[in-house]
C-alpha cells in the first residue's frame, strides 16, 4: 500500500463533514449548524502511522447531479481527481435522507466508507442502526462517531486504510440493481459504451448520467468518435421509460433509489417504543411561526447590537487608555522630528483609533456564531422567504446576505450554494447594502457622539434599512435585469443544538483576526498615506496666531487662579483652561490640515457632498474608506485634528467642527450604503464578471448619495 493517500471527505450540507475534516486535521475551517458553510474545497494533512494523509472537505450536496456549483465542485473531484477513497459523512438522525447521495457514491464503484455521524443525537430521537447490518448489505465498512465531542475519529482513519488495502487486493464495490425496466436500459447504453472505454463500472455509472440527461457527460460524450450510437440509445430508452410510466426517466430512478434506500432502512433501522418530545419542533412553533417567527427575529437582531455597543463599550475604554499610554511613552521618548509625527500621528493614531473597536466587533461576531451554531440562521431564512419573495428570490439567498453581518467577501462568495445564476448575481448585488462589521467603528463614533444612549436603537435601524434597501434592489434589478422564474425554495432547517463554547470562540476569534490583520496591512500603509498627505506642504500661514492665543488664556488662567482660595475651584479651573489649549491646538490643526494636499483634496470634494451635509474632511475620510471601512475612523481622527488623542477627543472634534446630528446620521446612511470596500469589489469581479462589478460601484454610490441627501434635506425643511 502507498505512502501517502488521499481521502475525501462528502456529505450532505449540515451532516458535520466539516466538524470531522477539522478532527482529523487539526484545522479550524467554518462550521456551523446551517446549510452551505463549505462552498470550496479545502484541504488538510496528517500523518497516521506509516501513511501520510491527505484529507479534502468537499462542499456540501444532496447528490452528484450538477446544478449547484459546490455539486459539481465535488462531482467533478471525486471523478477526476480520484482520491483513494470517498467518506461519505452521514447524519444518523437522518439516514433516509443521507443515504441518497450515498447509493450515487457507490454507483462511482470506487472504495468507500460511511461515517454515521451524530449517533447520540440518533439516540436520544430512539433510533438505533444496525451498522454491521448495513455494513454487510453495502460491502464497505461503517463507522459511528460524534464529531462535536471528536468520538470516533481514529476508528474512521483505521476503517479507511483498511478499505484502500481490501481494494488494492482485489476487492469490488457492491452494485445497486434497479428495476427490471431501468436495468435493461442501463445494459443497453453499457454495450455501446463498451467499445470505447473498458471500465465496466465507469460504463456503467455513465450509462446511468447519460439517461438521467446529465448534460457535462453528454458533453464528454460527445467529443469521443462514435459517441453518437450511446447517445441514441439513451434518448430512445428515456422515450421508452416515458411511454411506460408517463413520467420521465430520472424521475423514475429516483423512486427505484428511494425503494433501495427504503429496503436498507427496513433492514437495518428500529426505533425505540418510547416516544420522545422533538424539543426542535416545539421551540420552532414559536421562532418560525407565520406571526411571531418575523417580531422575535427583529428583537433577536436588536438585541445583538444592543449588546454590541453597550458591553463592548468597557473594553474599549481600556484599549482606549492603553493606546492613550502608548502614545506617552513615545511621545516622551521620543525627540521632536518628521519621524516622531510619522509615528505618533500617523501609525499610532491610525491603527489606534480603529483598533479599540476590537470589542465591539468580536462581540458581533460572537453573536454571528451562536445563530449558525444553534440552528437559527436557517430559521432566519425559512423566516425571510416570504419577504425575499417581493425580490423575486427565496429564503436561501438571505443567508449569504445574512452572513454580510460579518463580511461581505465570504458572504459573496456564499452566494455558490444557490443553483440559479440569475439568482446568484442577484444575490451578489444585493448583499453589499449589508452592513459589514467594517462599518462599525463609524456607527459607534458618530452614533455615540449624536445620538448617545439611543445609538445602539440607530445602528440596529441602520442594518435594519440596509435590509430593506437591499430588498428593494433586488425587486428592481430583478424587474429589468433578471427577468424569469423564480426558483422553488427547499430549505433544511436543522435541529437545534447546544452551541459549543470552544467552536463559538474559535469562530469568534477566527473572524477577529481578519480585522487585526487589517491591521497591520491596508489600515496601517492607508495610515501612512494619509500621514503624508496632510502633513505635506509644511508650511502653513494660519489665519490666527493660535500660540498666542493659547498664552493669553493661560496667563489669563494663571492670574484667575491666583485669586482663588478652593482647591476645588482652582481644579476647575485648571481643567477648564486645559479644555480651552486642546481646543485652540485642535483648530490649529484642522487649518493645518486644510492647507495640505489632503485638504485640497477635501475642498475639491466638497461641493458634491455638501449638499448632504458632510464636511470636507469627512468626504476625504468617504474616500478612504473605498480601501477599507476602518480607515473612515482614523482618516477623520487625522483631518479634524485629533492625532492620538482617543476617540473622546474625535467627538468633541466633531462637534466643534459643526457636524450636526443631522449631518452625522447623513454620513451614516451614506457609509451604510455606498461602494463596498476593494475586497469585495474584487469578490463580485470573480464571482460574477468585470461588467458586475462596475455596476454595483456605480449603483451603490448612487444610491448612497440619493439617500444620504433624501435624509438630510428633510430633515433640514423638519427642523
Amino acid at each position: 500500500m502507498k505512502d501517502e493517500i488521499t481521502i475525501a471527505l462528502a456529505g450532505n450540507p449540515n451532516c458535520g463533514k466539516t466538524t470531522i475534516f477539522n478532527n482529523l486535521t487539526g484545522a479550524r475551517q467554518k462550521v456551523g449548524n446551517w446549510p452551505g458553510v463549505t462552498v470550496e474545497k479545502k484541504e488538510g494533512r496528517l500523518k497516521y502511522k506509516n501513511h501520510e494523509i491527505r484529507v479534502v472537505d468537499l462542499p456540501g450536496t444532496y447528490s452528484l447531479t450538477p446544478f449547484s456549483i459546490e455539486e459539481v465542485t465535488a462531482r467533478d473531484y471525486v471523478l477526476n481527481q480520484a482520491p483513494d477513497i470517498v467518506i461519505n459523512i452521514i447524519d444518523a438522525s437522518n439516514l433516509e435522507r443521507s443515504l441518497f447521495l450515498a447509493l450515487q457514491i457507490l454507483e462511482l464503484g470506487r472504495p468507500a466508507l460511511f461515517v454515521l455521524n451524530m449517533a447520540d443525537m440518533a439516540k436520544a430521537k430512539g433510533i438505533k442502526i444496525d451498522a454491521d447490518q448495513l455494513s454487510g448489505l453495502l460491502n464497505l465498512p461503517v463507522v459511528f462517531t460524534v464529531g462535536n465531542k471528536n468520538k470516533g475519529t481514529h476508528d474512521i482513519l483505521d476503517a479507511a486504510v483498511s478499505e484502500i488495502a481490501a481494494f488494492e487486493s482485489g476487492k469490488t464495490a457492491r452494485r445497486i440493481n434497479y428495476g427490471k425496466e431501468i436495468e435493461n436500459c442501463i445494459e443497453m447504453v453499457c454495450a455501446d459504451l463498451e467499445s470505447e472505454h473498458g471500465d465496466p463500472v465507469r460504463n456503467r455509472w455513465q450509462a446511468i448520467k447519460l439517461l438521467e440527461d446529465d448534460k457535462l457527460i453528454k458533453e464528454e460524450i460527445q467529443e469521443r468518435s462514435g459517441a453518437s450510437e450511446a447517445l441514441e440509445t439513451a434518448m430512445v430508452c428515456r422515450q421508452r421509460i416515458f411511454d411506460l410510466y408517463q413520467d420521465d426517466f430520472e424521475i423514475i430512478l429516483t423512486d427505484d433509489r428511494y425503494g433501495v434506500i427504503e429496503g436498507l432502512i427496513k433492514a437495518t433501522v428500529s426505533l425505540s417504543a418510547q416516544k420522545r418530545i422533538d424539543m426542535s419542533r416545539n421551540i420552532d412553533l414559536v421562532l418560525t411561526d407565520r406571526f411571531f417567527g418575523i417580531p422575535v427575529f427583529i428583537f433577536f437582531i436588536w438585541a445583538m447590537f444592543q449588546l454590541t455597543f453597550s458591553l463592548g463599550a468597557y473594553p474599549m475604554e481600556w484599549i482606549e487608555h492603553g493606546v492613550g499610554l502608548l502614545s506617552g511613552f513615545l511621545d516622551r521618548m521620543m525627540d521632536p522630528s518628521l519621524f516622531k509625527s510619522l509615528v505618533l500621528d500617523g501609525i499610532v493614531a491610525g491603527i489606534g483609533s480603529v483598533i479599540v473597536f476590537l470589542p465591539n466587533i468580536l462581540i458581533l461576531f460572537f453573536c454571528i456564531a451562536l445563530f449558525e451554531d444553534t440552528g437559527y440562521m436557517a430559521r432566519a431564512a425559512f423566516l425571510m422567504d416570504r419577504v425575499m419573495h417581493t425580490s423575486g428570490l427565496h429564503g436561501k439567498s438571505f443567508i449569504p446576505m445574512l452572513m454580510g453581518f460579518g463580511c461581505n467577501v465570504p458572504a459573496i462568495m456564499a452566494t455558490r450554494a444557490l443553483e440559479n445564476q440569475k439568482d446568484r448575481v442577484l444575490t451578489i448585488l444585493m448583499t453589499p447594502f449589508m452592513s459589514c462589521s467594517a462599518r462599525l467603528p463609524v456607527y459607534i463614533v458618530l452614533a455615540g457622539t449624536f445620538f448617545a444612549h439611543r445609538a445602539g436603537t440607530i445602528i440596529f435601524c441602520l442594518y435594519a434599512t440596509g435590509i430593506l434597501l437591499a430588498i428593494l434592489t433586488g425587486r428592481i434589478l430583478r424587474g429589468l435585469m433578471f427577468k424569469g422564474e423564480e426558483a422553488p425554495f427547499v430549505m433544511e432547517l436543522p435541529p437545534y443544538r447546544v452551541p459549543m463554547l470552544k467552536s463559538l470562540m474559535i469562530h469568534m476569534w477566527d473572524r477577529g483576526k481578519m480585522f487585526l490583520k487589517k491591521m497591520g496591512g491596508v489600515i496601517l500603509v492607508g495610515s501612512i498615506i494619509i500621514w503624508v498627505l496632510s502633513t505635506f506642504p509644511m508650511q502653513t500661514e494660519f489665519s490666527v496666531d493660535y500660540d498666542a492665543k493659547i498664552e493669553t488664556a493661560r496667563s489669563a488662567s494663571l492670574a484667575r487662579t491666583a485669586t482663588l482660595q478652593n482647591e476645588t475651584e482652582r481644579r476647575q479651573a485648571s481643567d477648564e483652561l486645559g479644555r480651552e489649549i486642546q481646543h485652540m491646538l485642535n483648530l490649529k490643526e484642522q487649518e493645518r490640515v486644510a492647507g495640505s494636499y489632503i485638504g485640497m483634496i477635501g475642498k475639491t470634494l466638497e461641493p458634491v457632498f455638501l449638499p448632504i451635509g458632510i464636511g470636507w474632511q469627512a468626504s476625504v475620510a468617504l474616500v478612504t474608506g473605498f480601501v477599507a471601512k476602518e480607515v473612515v475612523v482614523s482618516t477623520m481622527g487625522v483631518l479634524y485634528g485629533v492625532g492620538n488623542d482617543g476617540e473622546d477627543e474625535l467627538s468633541n472634534a466633531l462637534k466643534s467642527s459643526g457636524m450636526t446630528p443631522l449631518s452625522a446620521l447623513s454620513m451614516m446612511v451614506f457609509v451604510l450604503l455606498y461602494v463596498p470596500c476593494f475586497a469585495t469589489v474584487v469578490a463580485i469581479y470573480r464571482e460574477a464578471s468585470p461588467k458586475w462589478a462596475w455596476f454595483n460601484v456605480v449603483y451603490t454610490t448612487t444610491v448612497a448619495w440619493g439617500m444620504s441627501f433624501l435624509v438630510y434635506q428633510t430633515g433640514m425643511m423638519l427642523s
